[in-house]
């Protein structure tokens, strides 16, 4: 299943300017595009066929909506597309196949298996081989990902002056907690949005209030 719901997006690709509409959720027994199609079969045993069992059942409604994605036909598609684009014309569209990804679904003692929608670094123990499991936006997930791998497999360099000032002098807000830092949290936001040449955010709430509305206009009193 796609981590997200059909939607516009803007992309460049061979540096022609696109818009991609989608994803559209799609079934396949290969773990990769160019897998087997006995990947899903090889990779079942006693072991891990009780927790998928356990989330098709739990997660039927997701199963039942990801089933009338694989059903939909192209006019199907066209049509979802119509309701946010209304004047598109099929002759400018074509279908493509996009990134691949596995569910994961992850053991657990109460529920007997949960689904994973985000990612998960798995490293071993002496810190030798890492790896990402999952599927992420993109690139927008890449660093925070990376400062991850980088805690874990080598945690005790992470820790020295020296590797803290390199990071730092990558991620200046590296270490800082901005929910709790108003003030960082508009400057990184202003400049994240002059760097991707985006419109600048509105001012940073600083009292954490929700902001107040402005009270309803009474109607007027009549006479008898």
């Amino acid at each position: 299943p796609p981590m997200s719901v059909p939607h516009l997006d803007t992309r460049v690709l061979d540096g022609k300017r696109v818009i991609l509409f989608g994803p559209f959720a799609t079934f396949s027994t290969k773990f990769l595009k160019n897998g087997s199609y006995f990947d899903l079969l090889t990779s079942t045993t006693t072991h891990n066929v009780w927790p998928m069992t356990r989330v098709g059942i739990e997660q039927y409604p997701l199963i039942e909506y990801l089933a009338g994605q694989v059903m939909m036909s192209d006019d199907d598609r066209f049509a979802a597309l119509k309701e946010y684009f209304p004047n598109a014309k099929k002759e400018d569209w074509r279908l493509m196949q996009a990134g691949q990804r596995v569910q994961i679904i992850k053991r657990d003692e109460e529920k007997g298996g949960v689904l994973k929608l985000g990612t998960e670094i798995v490293a071993s123990k002496d810190g030798s081989i890492a790896g990402l499991l999952g599927a992420s936006p993109g690139a927008s997930t890449a660093a925070p990902i990376m400062l991850g791998v980088l805690e874990k497999v080598f945690k005790d360099k992470v820790a020295t002056p020296e590797w803290q000032a390199k990071l730092h002098q990558i991620v200046p807000s590296y270490g800082t907690k901005l929910n709790n830092n108003p003030d960082r949290v508009a400057e990184e936001w202003a400049y994240t949005a002059e760097v991707l040449q985006l419109t600048p955010p509105p001012p940073v709430n600083k009292t954490g209030n929700a902001p107040t509305a402005a009270p309803a206009a009474q109607p007027a009193k009549s006479n008898p």
